[in-house]
């Protein structure tokens, strides 16, 4: 089924469009919530939340694109997920050393600022992405927005792993100029 006539079922309150939604996307919504969580269990919490969130947001917003608005949402549970269960430990899940490498590039690493310059910043980033050759662009999507693994990148790229650590490295720096060149203290 295509995603508008999921969507449709969505706006028609029609149940079957968070069945149809969990048989074509689970298994994408699951990596990103693994990749963030690094627990099958509260990955699959996750997910569930993320189905929920979409019902319940739906009304008020028509997706373009499901999958890119369902990941959105999976991301920012997960994330929440992540941050109340670390708020003591840290982990070592792909979140948290994609975080870290992009950490360099923030101005600052403990909040987002305020929600209008958080946008700004955003926007400034697609810009950078839209950019990037079709390979970086890949890289650099696979490791910072879906929190990929280098050893995945690597197999998915065809490219040895420091090959792909070096090209994430170069774009970091690449990102930390065009950023400083748009005004931002990185």
């Amino acid at each position: 089924m295509e995603d508008k006539d999921i969507v449709d079922l969505y706006w028609k309150r029609d149940e079957n469009a968070i069945k149809l939604t969990q048989e074509k996307y689970e298994k994408y919504l699951m990596k990103i919530a693994v990749n963030i969580l690094g627990d099958y269990q509260e990955s699959e919490q996750s997910v569930n939340d993320t189905y929920l969130a979409a019902w319940n947001s739906m009304p008020d917003n028509r997706p373009d694109i499901l999958s890119v608005y369902l990941g959105k949402i999976t991301r920012r549970i997960s994330i929440s997920i992540h941050r109340m269960k670390n708020r003591i430990k840290r982990g070592g899940s792909e979140f948290d050393l994609s975080y870290e490498e992009l950490s360099d590039c923030m101005a600052d690493k403990n909040s987002p600022g305020d929600e209008l310059e958080a946008k700004e910043l955003e926007r400034e980033i697609v810009s950078f992405v839209r950019a990037l050759s079709e390979t970086e662009c890949f890289m650099f999507v696979s490791r910072y927005y879906h929190f990929d693994s280098i050893k995945d990148i690597s197999m998915k790229s065809g490219k040895s792993e420091n090959a792909v650590k070096t090209i994430l490295f170069r774009l970091r720096q690449k990102l930390k100029v065009f950023l400083t060149k748009r005004g931002y203290v990185v």
